[in-house]
């Protein structure tokens, strides 16, 4: 999946390092074709020998995963439940949740929109909105104003102090996401952010009420985790909706 900041960290300290197929450390650096595919690079012919490989390397990486998903459980599990309560009451206040991201993470953005509007079985849809998925909002911005804008201006238009906003990216560096963020704390909305490595610099903002991070160096790792969480925190939700904390949203000027 295509990172959602690929062509802002390309020229970055961290962007080059997975950008180029070699790490400072003389191995595969973390992402590149070498680190993902090691099986490609090998020189095998024998087909035996590569798909023992291949193997190898699927293991690996769900090794990976799990590890992280571990590590990301004991350190924001506590927090987790937390931000589902917060959400939960700004629903029953009847709140919106409006999530945005870039590129690979604007997918994720959709996707966490559906589960929330669209749960299927015999959960509660949630009123979900995704700021990433019209083109002619997104393009009309981006060409008028400019693309560090697309997001707050949405904000600014349809955010409400009982309203959430979820912002996902894999450096956690996207100007865009951080004038969101601005945006919404300013209005009153719930403030949730996702970023991978450590956090980058939606760590230094004072506008996030809850910041969850996949510390990673891998764009595939850090999506991945970020799923389970916004999973695992609309399941909280759901279940902190039968007796939600009460949240009356205070006036905030515009």
């Amino acid at each position: 999946m295509i990172d959602d900041d690929a062509a802002n960290r390309a020229g970055s300290a961290n962007g080059s390092a997975e950008m180029t197929h070699v790490s400072r450390t003389g191995g595969p650096a973390d992402g590149s074709m070498e680190s993902l595919y090691p099986f490609l690079y090998s020189g095998q012919t024998d087909i035996t020998a590569v798909l023992d490989l291949v193997r190898q390397s699927t293991v690996a990486k769900a090794e990976e995963i799990l590890e992280l998903r571990r590590e990301v459980r004991d350190a924001a599990a506590a927090r987790l439940a937390a931000c589902a309560q917060d959400m939960a009451a700004r629903f029953t206040a009847g709140g919106r949740l409006l999530a945005f991201g870039n590129g690979g993470s604007a997918t994720d953005a959709q996707h966490l929109v559906t589960l929330f509007l669209n749960p299927g079985a015999d959960a509660r849809p949630l009123a979900a909105l995704s700021l990433a998925s019209d083109p002619a909002v997104l393009t009309a911005l981006s060409n008028d104003i400019g693309v560090d804008v697309v997001f707050a201006r949405q904000i600014a238009a349809f955010g409400g102090p009982a309203d959430i906003a979820v912002g996902l990216s894999t450096s956690g560096n996207s100007e865009n996401l951080l004038r969101a963020f601005d945006e919404a704390s300013r209005r009153g909305l719930l403030t949730v952010g996702f970023a991978g490595y450590s956090g980058g610099k939606m760590a230094e903002l004072d506008t996030l009420d809850y910041l969850f991070v996949a510390p990673s160096a891998s764009v595939h790792r850090i999506q991945e985790a970020q799923t389970t969480m916004y999973n695992i925190l609309w399941e909280l939700c759901q279940a902190a909706l039968g007796q939600p904390a009460q949240f009356r949203p205070v006036p905030v000027d515009s």
